[in-house]
């Protein structure tokens, strides 16, 4: 596990997203690292896992790898995306997964974030969400991910905008369960994550799958699935979605038309 660091503390994990050179990105090697320091401390029962970036990051994630999209006429996030699949493997981790924040996050890291049971955030840490500076149809399942656990109007103004929110917002608005001082963040979460482990296991994780799947009961008729996902094929088939990709690659402003 190259481009993760693990650590156990009594009945606690601790993941480090550890791939500074890329800003954390999502790719396949870490994403496929995230799972199997997961797996491992499933194996141990550990009662708590805390997923963070190191101390002092300016960036705790900058999102899904770009360079690992497809080029055009695929999915750019299917089921076995490793994206998708690191998200699935936190929800269903049998017990709380809490994301320590401090640094930025962007894009597929923030529903990776939201996907965590818990969120704890250094001051001055930002969240974004930017499909929409790429042209990037984004998932149903990824959009579900992000409207379940948070304001809806709050959501859309971070999708429609792709603009940064503070942890102070985020606070505000239930993003985050709360915020510290950098200095003070890891005893904060160390104290939450000691509590969580004193208790009985069995109902913590009996409790979260129920949460899980109460939360996830949605109804969605197949002809409303299909029509979404045409929606989405008219999107990645699409010249912007080529531009959004050309632009964040070449390092200047997109210039979408719409086509």
């Amino acid at each position: 596990m190259s481009l993760v660091i693990t650590e156990i503390k009594s009945f606690t994990g601790i993941i480090t997203l550890n791939n500074p050179s890329k800003l954390n990105a999502l790719c396949k090697e870490l994403i496929n690292d995230l799972i199997a320091a997961l797996n491992q401390m499933k194996e141990r029962q550990l009662r708590c896992v805390i997923l963070r970036a190191p101390a002092g990051s300016k960036v705790f994630s900058a999102g899904h790898d770009i360079s690992e999209l497809p080029k055009g006429s695929r999915d750019p996030l299917s089921y076995e995306d490793p994206l998708r699949r690191g998200i699935r493997a936190i929800q269903s981790f049998p017990t709380p997964v809490i994301a320590m924040v401090e640094g930025s996050v962007w894009g597929g890291a923030f529903e990776l974030v939201m996907s965590c049971d818990m969120i704890y955030a250094a001051e001055g840490s930002t969240f974004a969400m930017t499909p929409a500076n790429l042209g990037v149809a984004y998932d149903i399942v990824g959009i579900h991910n992000l409207i379940r656990d948070c304001s809806l109007h709050v959501i859309k103004e971070m999708v429609f905008t792709a603009r940064s929110v503070s942890a102070e917002r985020a606070l505000q608005t239930g993003i985050v369960n709360r915020i510290a001082p950098a200095a003070e963040l890891e005893a904060v979460v160390m104290e939450i994550a000691e509590l969580i482990s004193v208790k009985a296991p069995l109902s913590i994780t009996l409790i979260k799958e129920e949460l899980r799947v109460l939360n996830e009961a949605n109804p969605l008729t197949p002809d409303e699935f299909e029509r979404l996902q045409y929606m989405r094929r008219v999107v990645y088939d699409s010249d912007d979605a080529k531009e959004g990709i050309a632009a964040f690659v070449e390092k200047r402003k997109p210039v979408f038309n719409g086509r």
